[in-house]
């Protein structure tokens, strides 16, 4: 693997709000992905950054290195002393929290400035031009991929992104000038309505977070109202065929993108001897012979709608090509963590089930003559009990289903909602087994794999340094 490439950090950054008066910020929810790169944009302007998780990480472990200040039980009194002043202090909590946390509660009960992460970046896309990646699935790669693309330009970009890229080892980016600061706009419980995109990418709208939503209708509908944020001057570029009709403003131009076709695709494209190779259609100027530097034909479609957000904002041809080329991925996006004669070790956090069949898709057209194995960890019980056929349907695309626990994450337990539900709807011929999360390393020293996938959002991929090395060891 390449050399991790310097983070540029100078002055010009985002600025957070009040930071005249600030100086602490102390986060509930610490150790999320989106949260992690907030802190670390308030740790490189000096201030006092302390928080609250409820599990220990590896996140949490680098950023207890990076100088954060964490613990993991719910305990006023572990609050840094720094922290515990409401003039200057800004709280920040993720909505995952729920409203009884005790610390949650100590801080409004004593007039603390209190925000989601949303609000947060939506003041950072009012101070600078924000390009964002909203989506159900893909956004994470699209954003990272875009933001690798910019920043390694003439153009550079600020990025707050929703997982650790292997190019830079972090979820967050600095420019020394750049006015662009690229943002993944999470939908749930309607996050990115904070947003004011100056551009935006929507990758998909398949219904998720019904337990926020109600409906599918509503869903599609939060995506429809986003589109009205995105400022004049700039673009909306939407996936082709999604069911998301904008409703843009006045001067905000409108461009589709797909796999095949759209304003932007791709043409000529070469799979083969581990490598992807396309042309690249655009409304802007073609450009020819694109290599992707992680070769996965999900990773095709992606790129197009980094591409052409990327050219958008000034990006020349060989400054998309050497991008697109030299990008490293995302950790637990199509992560290989083992690949060897002997076996194939992938971690991936599809959850969703329309993520989950087009990573499984994926899978089989690169190892379409080896036996495939997935273990997979549902992610709350009400994205299970909406959507267990849905899971059923994709999981079956591969050889063998093994099915942990579910992750309630924010959720109190369903009745009759357990991982069976997905179990009993597989297809006739798939091997399938039920497990516990404890017993996956056990069943795993126990067997011998061919490709093994890791998939789920949970904590199952906490696992993956451990069954890598269980793997090696065969």
């Amino acid at each position: 693997m390449e050399e991790k490439i310097n983070i540029k950090i100078g002055h010009s950054a985002p600025q957070p709000p009040n930071l005249g008066g600030l100086r602490s910020v102390y986060f509930i929810g610490a150790g999320g992905i989106g949260m992690s790169a907030i802190a670390r944009y308030f740790m490189s302007r000096g201030l006092v950054v302390a928080g609250y998780d409820k599990t220990p990480s590896e996140l949490t472990h680098r950023l207890e290195q990076e100088g954060m200040l964490l613990h993991y039980d719910e305990d006023i009194q572990k609050i840094p002393q720094a922290c515990k002043k409401p003039e200057q202090t800004l709280v920040i909590y993720t909505p995952a929290v729920p409203a009884d946390h005790k610390e949650f509660v100590w801080f409004r009960e004593n007039g603390f400035e209190i925000q989601k992460r949303a609000q947060v970046l939506g003041t950072l896309t009012r101070t600078h031009k924000g390009l964002c990646v909203a989506g159900t699935h893909g956004k994470t790669s699209t954003s990272s991929m875009c933001a690798h693309i910019l920043h390694q330009s003439h153009v550079e970009c600020n990025a707050f992104l929703g997982g650790i890229t292997k190019n830079y080892g972090t979820n967050y980016l600095l420019s020394e000038k750049s006015d662009f600061v690229v943002i993944e706009a999470d939908e749930f419980d309607r996050s990115f309505h904070w947003l004011r995109p100056w551009m935006s990418v929507i990758t998909s709208a398949d219904p998720d977070h019904l337990d926020i939503y109600g409906t599918e209708t509503a869903y599609v509908e939060a995506f429809r109202h986003y589109t009205t944020l995105i400022q004049p001057g700039g673009a909306l570029i939407i996936r082709k065929g999604i069911a998301v009709q904008p409703d843009v403003q006045e001067g905000v131009r409108v461009y589709d993108y797909g796999l095949n076709e759209g304003d932007f695709h791709a043409e000529n494209i070469k799979i083969g001897d581990g490598e992807i190779v396309f042309d690249f259609v655009s409304p802007v100027e073609n450009v020819k012979n694109v290599k992707l530097g992680l070769p996965i034909p999900i990773n095709i479609e992606n790129g197009v709608a980094a591409m052409a957000m990327a050219q958008l904002n000034g990006c020349s041809p060989e400054e998309l090509r050497f991008g697109m080329a030299t990008w490293q991925g995302v950790d637990r996006r199509f992560d290989f963590r083992l690949k060897d004669e002997r076996h194939v070790l992938i971690s991936d956090y599809a959850h969703h089930p329309k993520e989950i069949l087009e990573s499984a898709r994926s899978i089989r057209q690169i190892y379409q003559n080896r036996k495939i194995t997935v273990i997979f960890q549902p992610h709350l019980y009400t994205r299970t009990r909406d959507f267990y056929r849905e899971f059923a349907d994709a999981l079956s695309l591969l050889d063998e289903v093994i099915l942990c626990d579910i992750y309630p994450a924010r959720e109190e337990p369903i009745e009759g909602v357990t991982s069976r539900l997905i179990y009993d709807h597989l297809r006739e011929g798939v091997e399938k087994s039920l497990v516990s999360l404890d017993g996956v390393l056990p069943m795993v020293k126990s067997r011998d794999f061919d490709v093994l996938v890791i998939l789920g959002a949970g904590d199952l991929d906490n696992l993956v340094p451990e069954i890598c090395d269980l793997l090696s060891d065969k």
